[in-house]
């Protein structure tokens, strides 16, 4: 990867991300791809995975601080509601 990049993969929001992510697998899924860009497209999609994944890891960490680390798992159960 070059520096270029990586600026503009720094620089990518996650909504964009999501997008480009989106795209690629739609060509791929629909087979409108050679086989080398398939897999330069798959390496991608890896990349943008993996963006959005640790832009998701610190949005969970700054809530996390915000609510004191007072946030619990999620319940189904409704005797919890009543």
């Amino acid at each position: 990867m070059t520096t270029e990049d990586q600026e503009r993969k720094d620089e990518m929001s996650f909504e964009d991300a999501i997008a480009e992510l989106g795209s690629l697998v739609s060509r791929l899924e629909a087979g409108e791809l050679p086989l080398e860009e398939s897999i330069a497209a798959y390496k991608k999609g890896v990349e943008l995975v993996q963006l959005c994944t640790s832009r998701l890891e610190k949005v969970e960490n700054q809530i996390k601080i915000l609510d004191k680390e007072l946030l619990k798992p999620f319940s189904s159960d409704k005797s919890d509601i009543e």
